[in-house]
């Protein structure tokens, strides 16, 4: 919907551009370490909260990633542990893109 203000929350979030600005090619790439996101300008296909798009994201910690994110301010459901092993936590961002972020829960 809006490059610059997803730019904001994703810097938030420990991201950073590795692209040419926003407005030069309407589309952006943001990285952290080894992920990187790609954005396309779409303002028309936003619904409040609802949008087409989705992404997750592999870390090796999820619950230490939320952590970090709530305490940089950022919304995002609570971790849980799903039936397919993985340890899951969800957040949409200003655009309402759909992330979902998780690990695998390893044993003890």
């Amino acid at each position: 919907r809006d490059l610059r203000e997803s730019l904001g929350f994703y810097e938030r979030l420990g991201f950073e551009n590795r692209g040419a600005p926003p407005e030069k090619w309407n589309y952006m790439i943001l990285g952290r370490g080894s992920i990187e996101l790609h954005f396309l300008g779409q303002p028309t296909v936003f619904t409040e909260w609802t949008s087409p798009t989705s992404c997750h994201l592999a870390v090796a910690d999820a619950d230490a990633l939320h952590v970090e994110w709530t305490n940089a301010g950022v919304a995002a459901e609570a971790p849980a542990t799903t039936d397919y092993g993985m340890r899951e936590f969800t957040l949409r961002d200003p655009s309402g893109n759909l992330l979902r972020v998780g690990s695998v829960v390893t044993s003890s």
